[in-house]
């Protein structure tokens, strides 16, 4: 069976073993979904629950929802990999971001699970990740049978291995015979909602580099930074050109949620084009292709007219708002959360407050996110669901389920002034507010009296 060893750097393979499997709870079908029944008696069977991204919930942008509908009535299918429109405005996107990158170096495909699917089948070998890390990073390359190796992440942020945590990883993993080739990290990261700061970034990506791991660096929240002006936001790419792949899910902020399409960028070298030509082959074996009505959405955001822009940093500004109430309420109940950089999202370690969470039943990840999910009235997955420790009480808490409502209250979270203030909002508030609460007033009476 797999082990880890001090650090919390990842397990490594015993001779004839199976490799990390993740973290392991109860067992329940996709549909069951959080706060479902219980598992197995004998502890927690394996997961087929995985949770979705950090939804937006707020109205489709009404000249998106016109573009897609103008290009509903094409009877052509768009090619694998994307048609011209759409790599045209993506090269675009990425040349206003200092990134430009010349025919051949771009493909499309139908979200980026895909893309990242087509990528770990192109580059073989094991795969590393942080802990914790997006929910569907590693799936897909245990759905090809490929080992996925979780690295410990630095104290400043998620998203990134520690350098002598990934040196250590790929040294243990090597001398039990493993082929680690290919590392996936986020600067601006889900679940932790952290943006990597450069010189960690830095130290990373050389340590990644002088193992020579291709890198996939995934930023579809770049383009959500909270305060903007206030973070630096480097993508290895620029460090590291040659030796990193750039995959963008366009619904992290330019699409709604339900139209699936990303884009990926590849290094400008032989090896590149390798790469690309082999991600195209497995892409064509799937039938990875955007659909055409989503492809014309995706390449007009992707231009980013006034409409798409002022949409995006009227969002961007509403999320980071409720994060920040999220974040006191969290912080205020006694428990720990790094501040919300970025994303629709917040990363939050209940552990302080385990006593007063044990008499409510809850010891683990699995059942803090039963008893949240059950108590908020909206899903709040746990930490386990991210490659963290089940044992870990921890639990991501998005930021979009505290704005949903009817169409015209989600209109009115993006016209308001004060939309923490709307009563619909104000309402979801107070419940979050009230949980935590009362978790911290059980916290205070378990306190030894002094």
């Amino acid at each position: 069976m797999p082990r880890t060893e001090p650090g919390d750097q990842g397990p490594v393979r015993e001779p004839g073993s199976v490799p990390d499997e993740g973290p392991v709870p109860d067992d329940r079908s996709a549909a069951d979904g959080p706060g479902s029944g219980r598992g197995r008696a004998q502890g927690h069977g394996p997961v087929r629950y995985g949770p979705p991204p950090p939804t937006d919930v707020l109205p489709v942008l009404p000249e998106l929802a016109s573009v897609l509908a103008r290009a509903a009535g094409r009877a052509e299918g768009e090619p694998v990999g994307g048609g011209p429109a759409l790599l045209d405005a993506a090269r675009g996107y990425w040349s206003r971001r200092g990134a430009p990158a010349g025919p051949g170096r771009v493909v499309a495909g139908p979200g980026a699970p895909a893309l990242l699917l087509a990528l770990t089948a192109a580059l073989g070998g094991d795969v590393l990740v942080p802990r914790p890390c997006a929910a569907w990073w590693a799936p897909y390359a245990r759905l090809l049978g490929r080992p996925v190796f979780h690295v410990a992440t630095p104290a400043e942020c998620g998203g990134v291995p520690d350098p002598y945590a990934l040196l250590e990883t790929v040294r243990r993993v090597r001398a039990e015979g493993g082929d680690p080739r290919l590392l996936v990290l986020s600067v601006a990261d889900d679940p932790t909602a952290t943006v990597a700061p450069p010189e960690v970034l830095h130290a990373a990506v050389e340590a990644a580099a002088g193992e020579g791991l291709h890198l996939v660096s995934d930023e579809t929240w770049r383009d959500t930074l909270h305060a903007p002006h206030e973070t630096v936001l480097v993508s290895p790419a620029d460090m590291l050109p040659e030796q990193v792949t750039v995959v963008s899910d366009l619904a992290g902020a330019l699409l709604p949620a339900g139209w699936p399409a990303a884009i990926a960028r590849f290094p400008a070298t032989a090896a590149g084009d390798g790469l690309h030509a082999r991600v195209l082959d497995v892409l064509t074996a799937l039938d990875g292709r955007v659909a055409a009505p989503v492809a014309a959405a995706a390449a007009y955001a992707l231009a980013e007219p006034e409409p798409v822009t002022t949409r995006v940093a009227t969002a961007v500004r509403l999320h980071a708002r409720v994060a920040d109430a999220l974040h006191s309420a969290v912080v205020a109940a006694g428990g720990l959360a790094r501040p919300p950089r970025a994303g629709r999202h917040l990363y939050a370690d209940l552990s302080p407050l385990r006593e007063a969470l044990s008499a409510h039943g809850v010891g683990d990840a699995q059942e803090l996110e039963d008893f949240l999910s059950a108590r908020l009235g909206m899903p709040a997955p746990g930490g386990h669901r991210f490659g963290d420790d089940l044992g870990a009480l921890r639990v991501r808490l998005s930021t979009g389920m505290l704005l949903d409502g009817t169409d015209a209250q989600r209109r009115e979270c993006l016209t308001s002034p004060t939309p923490l203030e709307l009563p619909h909002v104000q309402r979801a508030l107070m419940l979050l507010r009230s949980v935590f609460d009362d978790l911290r007033d059980d916290a205070q009476r378990w306190e030894p009296p002094r």
